[in-house]
């Protein structure tokens, strides 16, 4: 069999570059490059065969863009090689607005999951819910596709269709929904309003580039409009830029707070901390989760639960508490590599743990269980906030059973601690 020249040119880089990286290295590490090589030249014999013997002509680039997404795809379900154009679709994403469903999807237990659905977007108004599973994309199974994959199937030209088959575990039913593709714009924060008794609430959608400053003006706006206390609605939020999200919970602390640490896999610890000035001050805080927040949204929610700063309410988080990394290749395509993971003030980890709530209410049937025995007055207080809140509500949210309770939690706080500061 023929060897083809690019092939031999491959085997002799490689060789070449074998010599380079294992010269100074320690024993172990010799070693383990060594072994890596080794395995290499199966790499090579491998693509030296598909070259020569595939019944159709290949092309040397596709070959190995597939080979990328293979080894990419091996180690977890947020690790992926982009080829230029998906690389670009980051970009886009970052930046707030793309063509397609308006979904945030990962890989879980080896299925095609959706984190969130996100807010006023054809998959939120078609009913996509957190947590259901994508089994089929216009017909054709999911099963061991990649995350760039999917992206790639599920967007698309605006106005356009694509039919999804859903299995909804908590309703074990398998159902078909079919989506037109819209622009997808996004605005960081969706909200910003004071709903009754001077409760300021602020609705965040997602962390991306000066999404910080939108939360500041939003802040700024409702304390000139007399707001005393706060609730921070992160459900649904899937997370985004890591230094965002670092800037967002800075605005609720004092300088010098530790709000998160990243740890690689050589133990090499980074710490971020707080630099910003307190703008809420002792102002009672409630920050609502749901199963769909994760990331960016389980760091602002477990740190300010870390330091006592507010209260966390809602159901448990998704536990996306994982640092990616995107590394540009010399050909505009890029490495998105998991380098290290989360951990809250107190050592916590959010990697497939989760933020568990200091009150639990869920959705739809609005039950109370209290995760933290610390936290029992707060049992009483929110009991307080319901005895003042049998008015009628105002504006659209007497719906929401999470935001209620928050409602009454806050004004019961407010009203246990102005008996606490007059005595």
């Amino acid at each position: 069999m023929k060897i083809p020249k690019r092939t031999i040119l491959i085997l002799v880089i490689v060789s070449f570059l074998s010599v380079l990286t294992v010269y100074g290295l320690s024993e172990v590490e010799r070693k383990n490059k060594e072994d890596t090589y080794k395995q290499l030249g199966i790499f090579s014999d491998a693509l030296s065969i598909v070259e020569s013997e595939y019944v159709d002509e290949t092309n040397p680039k596709d070959l190995i863009y597939g080979a990328l997404k293979g080894l990419l795809g091996s180690l977890d379900a947020h690790s992926q090689f982009l080829d230029p154009d998906e690389y670009n679709e980051l970009k886009i994403d970052t930046t707030g607005e793309f063509g397609g469903l308006g979904i945030e999807i990962t890989i879980k237990d080896g299925l095609l999951t959706v984190i969130t659905p996100i807010m006023d977007t054809p998959a939120w108004k078609a009913g996509i819910k957190s947590s259901d599973r994508i089994v089929k994309i216009d017909g054709e199974l999911t099963k061991d596709i990649t995350l760039s994959e999917a992206v790639k199937k599920l967007r698309g030209k605006p106005k356009t269709k694509v039919k999804i088959t859903v299995w909804r575990e908590s309703e074990e039913r398998l159902f078909d929904i079919e989506i037109t593709r819209d622009i997808i714009k996004i605005e960081d924060v969706k909200k910003a309003q004071i709903l009754e008794d001077n409760i300021g609430y602020i609705k965040l959608v997602e962390f991306r580039e000066n999404t910080d400053d939108a939360f500041k003006s939003a802040l700024t706006k409702l304390q000139k409009e007399g707001m005393d206390s706060l609730i921070v609605d992160l459900r649904n939020n899937p997370g985004g830029l890591l230094d965002t999200a670092v800037k967002v919970t800075d605005l609720f602390l004092e300088p010098n707070k530790v709000i998160v640490t990243t740890n690689n896999r050589n133990g090499q610890i980074q710490e971020y901390k707080s630099k910003a000035k307190n703008m809420l001050g002792k102002k009672p805080v409630v920050i609502l989760i749901n199963e769909g927040s994760a990331s960016g949204s389980e760091i602002v929610a477990g740190t300010l639960q870390d330091y006592k700063r507010a209260i966390i309410v809602g159901v448990k988080s998704f536990g996306k508490g994982s640092v990616q990394s995107v590394i540009s290749l010399g050909d505009g395509s890029a490495v998105r590599l998991t380098t290290s993971k989360y951990f809250t003030p107190l050592g916590r980890s959010l990697h497939n743990q989760g933020i568990e709530p200091d009150i639990e209410i869920k959705e739809v049937i609005a039950q109370t269980e209290i995760k933290d025995a610390d936290l029992d007055i707060f049992s009483k207080i929110e009991e307080i906030g319901k005895q003042i809140s049998k008015e009628e509500k105002e504006g659209d949210y007497d719906q929401d059973a999470q935001l209620m309770r928050a409602i009454d939690l806050i004004k019961g706080i407010k009203i246990f601690n102005d008996k606490e500061n007059n005595g």
